[in-house]
């Protein structure tokens, strides 16, 4: 079974006056296990492909399946349910909440899926192990590098197990060495089983993935294998 299929797949956001094609006919299969980087110039509709496959929006037309179910016909509580139990979202902005320690960041997840406190706290704690990030357990945002908190935030992206990980513009903020750490992260989790939607301006990262999706004005315009 394919984690993710789109078929003839058209995003339109409308208002009184005006009507934005975001995405158009877009036809995809994604392999579980498999690592794809959506590439495209600003306003190309890579970030609204990636909130569709993130079932944080539903397609105006077409079908997307996520693992074989069709979102278009879910409700509000079933698309919240497939987010928390099957995808995990990276952002270029870390996202952490201030006020919480590392550990407890990678714990909050796993607080809204109603697991018990030791099994939450093992869990977060064999996550910073696999993030490198033992020795920061009880750090909070403030007092770690950009790096450290991005790997904080990966390692909160798999607090619930997810099957699909989507990543919009994870390294951005990081200079070049870390970024590389972080994507060497994303690589060990395919490698693991674990499905990585990577949307990036950066030419450099595509090696990392094994398709390229070209996006412009909303319709692929290419989809390639990577040499390695």
């Amino acid at each position: 079974m394919k984690t993710v299929v789109f078929e003839s797949v058209s995003k339109i956001y409308r208002t009184r006056y005006y009507q934005v094609v975001a995405l158009e006919d877009i036809n995809l299969e994604i392999e579980r296990g498999e690592f794809i980087a959506v590439m495209g110039p600003s306003g190309s509709g890579k970030s609204t492909m990636l909130n569709l496959i993130g079932c944080l929006d539903k397609p105006t037309e077409g079908e997307i399946y996520i693992k074989g179910t069709p979102i278009s016909g879910l409700r509000d509580h079933e698309l919240t349910d497939l987010r928390r139990n099957t995808i995990g979202f990276v952002f270029q902005q870390f996202n952490l909440i201030p006020t919480l320690s590392a550990l407890e960041n990678i714990e909050l997840p796993m607080i809204f899926r109603k697991a018990e406190a030791e099994e939450r706290k093992k869990r977060a704690e064999r996550l910073l192990e696999i993030v490198g990030l033992e020795d920061v357990a009880d750090r909070k945002p403030v007092e770690m590098s950009g790096g450290q908190q991005q790997r904080v935030a990966i390692a909160r992206a798999l607090a619930n197990n997810p099957e699909i990980l989507l990543c919009d513009e994870p390294t951005g903020n990081l200079d070049s060495k870390t970024g590389e750490q972080v994507m060497e992260i994303l690589s060990r989790l395919r490698e693991e089983g674990v499905t990585v939607v990577l949307v990036t301006h950066d030419e450099s990262l595509k090696r990392y993935a094994e398709r390229v999706v070209r996006l412009r004005d909303g319709r692929i315009v290419d989809v390639s294998s990577v040499s390695t």
